[in-house]
């Protein structure tokens, strides 16, 4: 069953989309037949997540079955497998989904099997990203997750859908292509595709700057970070409600999943070169995205930017390079697809019954909409990184990590929690309190079943990893103290000395 069960996680979804594509006509059916594939591979996912060895190091589940052959760069493999890093992710992946499956019927009103196929196939190429240990595999996964976001926000998008639907392809499509070239030249170089020999292997320097540049500028535009962010605000505008959740919860950690794996890992002297330049990147993210984010008035627009930020956070803790930091941004990418996904929801609650996101429109919700309100601060509050959400844990990692090797990149970030908390509880602020100044914010329409089965999983969450992360971080220890092994001899070859070098039986932290 072990060895089945990645293949099983990755094929349902993918056999789910032609199985709606190919099902008779009748709206009602394909919801059903989608929602029994997205809920068999959530139970899949906590099956992985609740399977996995934490005290176990190195890929577990693996599976793997001949491809075909490259010529120059040997047998290309279907390989798939997890480790700490990549766990997390394909769980939040599988949970996502069922629960934009859940909202859907009030934002997807027309071509519902088109829609389905689509979201579907998404997941099985986010899915196939995570647990691919084969470069070329990887990049067909990373390729067949792109392609249905330009679909749904090209079809069920808003009035400017086409315009974010061309920014979206022209930026990952440079991405993209500037990865292939990386790829194709380390495959070249050494004769291999295989993930886990090229993790093990030590890459020729100059191979390394190469191959490092062109894998890590393609995972910078898709995170996104300053200045290659400009797509994102737009894409999560112009998107249905669902399309801005997957978005925001999973494929923007595509990016930084990408940056650990096949930046700091596999290529660990380039990364320790580039580790400072890239630290000041995610600072100047962290600072910049909380700067914009404040000036909005669109509701969305704010919660957008307020990814940007966030996910500075992530790129800072990656490139501290050392295991507090490391484990601090895995958990903080979980943390951002639960918290954003869920103000995303709570946007477009507002917007189905308002037809319009911008704050000012609102006011005194929280005593006419008070389930709403509610969800609305569990949710601003673990954004802001209360003490008791799952904000706080990733947020303080990172930041002691940081403080550690990188100190004043780390006080300047710190700078952005502070920010954080002013635009979020401002529009907080806003949105909820103060008198109801417009008559129709007095009758709203109840929350709907769907979208209560749909947020309090995702609050509950918040909570939980807040109050009892012990379990998120006992599967990534192991995966970050070896990437810690890995970049310590080119630290102390470099002479960065991020990370001292570990005294003989000595853990690192």
């Amino acid at each position: 069953m072990n060895q089945a069960l990645l293949p099983l996680l990755l094929g349902l979804p993918l056999a789910g989309a032609f199985l709606v594509l190919l099902s008779p006509a009748g709206e009602r059916l394909q919801r059903w037949i989608a929602m029994a594939v997205a809920l068999a591979t959530a139970a899949l996912g906590i099956q992985l997540f609740v399977a996995f060895q934490a005290g176990q190091e190195g890929f577990q589940f693996t599976f793997q079955a001949p491809w075909f052959r490259l010529p120059g760069a040997g047998e290309v493999q279907i390989a798939l497998g997890v480790d700490g890093i990549s766990v997390l992710m394909v769980t939040l992946s599988a949970l996502l989904v069922p629960i934009v499956l859940l909202v859907s019927p009030g934002h997807i009103l027309t071509r519902t099997r088109e829609y389905l196929f689509w979201l579907l196939l998404m997941e099985a190429g986010m899915l196939g990203v995570f647990l691919a240990l084969d470069l070329v595999l990887f990049y067909v996964f990373w390729e067949l997750s792109l392609i249905p976001l330009y679909f749904i926000i090209g079809i069920w998008g808003g009035e400017n859908r086409i315009y974010a639907t061309i920014k979206f392809v022209l930026y990952t499509l440079v991405g993209s292509l500037v990865m292939l070239v990386g790829l194709i030249r380390v495959a070249l170089d050494r004769g291999t595709t295989d993930v886990a020999a090229l993790l093990r292997d030590d890459l020729d320097p100059e191979l390394q700057r190469f191959a490092f540049a062109c894998f890590a500028l393609s995972f910078l535009i898709k995170v996104p970070v300053v200045p290659f962010h400009t797509w994102l605000p737009d894409a999560h505008v112009q998107a249905p409600a669902g399309g801005s959740v997957i978005l925001a919860g999973v494929m923007l950690k595509m990016g930084t999943y990408g940056l650990l794996r096949y930046g700091v890992q596999m290529f660990p002297a380039a990364a320790v070169e580039f580790a400072p330049w890239l630290a000041v990147i995610g600072v100047v993210g962290i600072v910049y995205g909380s700067l914009v984010a404040w000036a909005q008035r669109d509701f969305k627009k704010l919660v957008a930017y307020s990814s940007v930020a966030h996910l500075g956070f992530v790129v800072l803790g990656s490139f501290a390079l050392n295991v507090t930091a490391l484990q601090g941004a895995v958990l903080q990418g979980v943390n951002h697809g639960i918290s954003t996904g869920a103000l995303f929801l709570l946007v477009g609650v507002l917007y189905d019954r308002r037809h319009t996101r911008e704050l000012a429109a609102f006011g005194g919700l929280a005593r006419t909409f008070p389930a709403y309100a509610f969800l609305l601060v569990i949710a601003t509050l673990a954004s802001v990184g209360l003490p008791g959400t799952n904000g706080f844990v990733g947020e303080l990692l990172i930041l002691l990590g940081a403080f550690r090797s990188l100190p004043w990149l780390a006080v300047l970030g710190g700078l952005g929690v502070v920010l954080g908390a002013v635009y979020m509880l401002g529009m907080c602020r806003q949105v909820l309190f103060g008198p109801v100044t417009d008559e129709r914010n007095r009758s709203l329409e109840p929350l709907k079943p769907a979208e209560w089965l749909a947020l309090a999983p995702l609050c509950a969450l918040m909570l939980w990893i807040g109050l009892y992360p012990a379990p998120l971080l006992d599967r990534t220890r192991l995966a970050c103290e070896a990437l810690v092994r890995r970049v310590q001899p080119y630290q102390a070859a470099e002479g960065a000395a991020l990370t001292p070098p570990l005294p003989p039986g000595q853990e690192p932290r």
